[in-house]
């Protein structure tokens, strides 16, 4: 069973504590507490040289350091914080890279609220039970044989074909019906391959659907996408071995994953609200009239400081990009803005809570749009960003990368 440390700020007094656990066993993960004396909560906290008024924050930061001197085991380290609270947020960060600094353990971190449930947290400790008891199948670096992976996305479902370490078919197709979706996508990923369903050797699955899809396809491997996108982007942008950032916005959420030898060893994801997201985008190139695909050429003709977008509200953001066009201002220049307002927002939200790690590797159909690609490298100082090719198709490609070699599924008929 895979042990999680539980490093919080006093989760174990509230209600949130077992929903924390529930979404642990979920995964067959068990929440450990880190148990420390007195004395060691001064020490630690000395030798951690980092102020915090809080008591509850001194324990915290002890039981991180017990992890980091392995005075307490674990497999995997969650780290949870009120989001009310400023100081928590800080000691958070700080807490997460020094455990990254010093260990090899994954880590991931949260910030909860009193009603934050059990299924808010499931991906996270799925992700994090997948790094640990999945080490070997994420260190997969080759594809073999005949393999098709489906991304079951949030507006987009993708299918990919890959043989023998190249991907040879692809099917793109808006979610609606799950199955529906997953088999127009296998329609168009098989066109011209001459191969059809019952000659695949093994079926990958991730997203939002994976479960439904996977029991539906008889999949054998069902997995959720943080795993799954981390290992699809090292694999197309040839990272495979050292560091490396993956950044994938996506229509309804975001995830930001640091990735070492090919294994995912910190990660955030969500958002506070859809203004931070691929879904402002569409509604955006809606507004002015263009194709989503025409958003990004559009926006590298503009100039964003001459059409700010202030809220973080997609309600208000467009209130105010319609302000703008009746003020004079230009389509190019409202293309503009939206990808920085949106760069700006993940880098707030999500980015800083994660130390980025070059290349940074942009992925998910939003990498497509050009112009959103340039305002995150604007944002984060000029950094080089990747945008691999097939990288709307990342999560099927890592479900495809994944899934081989588990099964032959022509010897099991």
């Amino acid at each position: 069973m895979v042990k999680i440390a539980l490093i919080s700020c006093g989760t174990e007094y509230s209600g949130i504590q077992k929903e924390i656990e529930k979404a642990a066993t979920t995964f067959g993960s068990e929440i450990v507490i880190p148990e420390i004396d007195l004395d060691y909560i001064d020490e630690a906290y000395k030798k951690f040289g980092f102020s915090a008024e809080s008591s509850s924050l001194k324990l915290m930061i002890a039981r991180a350091m017990s992890i980091v001197e392995g005075k307490s085991k674990a497999d995997a380290v969650f780290i949870a914080t009120c989001f009310r609270c400023a100081e928590g947020a800080l000691v958070r960060n700080e807490v997460r890279r020094f455990i990254q600094q010093n260990t090899r353990i994954p880590v991931v971190t949260y910030s909860f609220t009193e009603r934050t449930k059990a299924d808010e947290l499931f991906i996270r400790m799925e992700a994090l039970t997948t790094s640990v008891a999945r080490r070997s199948i994420l260190a997969r670096e080759k594809q073999e044989g005949l393999t098709l992976g489906v991304d079951s996305g949030s507006t987009t479902t993708k299918v990919v074909l890959m043989e023998n370490n190249k991907v040879i078919g692809t099917g793109w197709t808006p979610t609606k019906d799950i199955m529906e979706s997953v088999y127009k996508g296998a329609d168009e990923a098989f066109e011209g391959t001459g191969y059809k369903l019952d000659d695949v050797e093994g079926i990958g699955t991730t997203g939002y659907g994976r479960l439904t899809i996977g029991k539906n396809m008889k999949a054998e491997l069902i997995q959720e996408e943080l795993s799954v996108n981390a290992k699809g982007a090292v694999y197309l942008a040839g990272h495979q071995k050292g560091d490396a950032t993956v950044l994938d916005i996506g229509g309804m959420d975001n995830k930001v994953i640091t990735v070492n030898d090919g294994i995912p060893d910190n990660f955030t994801m969500g958002g506070i609200c859809a203004g931070a997201s691929g879904r402002f985008l569409e509604m955006t190139a809606r507004r002015l009239d263009v194709d989503i695909t025409e958003l990004g050429p559009l926006a590298m003709k503009g100039d964003y400081k001459k059409a700010m977008l202030n809220s973080y509200c997609i309600v208000f953001g467009i209130q105010d990009l319609v302000t703008t066009l009746a003020a004079g201002g230009s389509k190019a220049d409202v293309a503009a803005a939206a990808c920085h307002s949106v760069s700006e927002q993940v880098y707030e939200q999500q980015l800083q809570e994660i130390d980025i790690r070059e290349p940074l590797i942009q992925v998910g159909g939003t990498s497509l749009i050009s112009g959103l690609v340039k305002a995150v490298s604007d944002t984060l100082g000029g950094i080089d960003v990747i945008v691999p090719e097939y990288s709307q198709h990342i999560g099927a490609v890592g479900a495809a990368l994944l899934v081989s070699g588990m099964g032959k599924r022509q010897e099991n008929r």
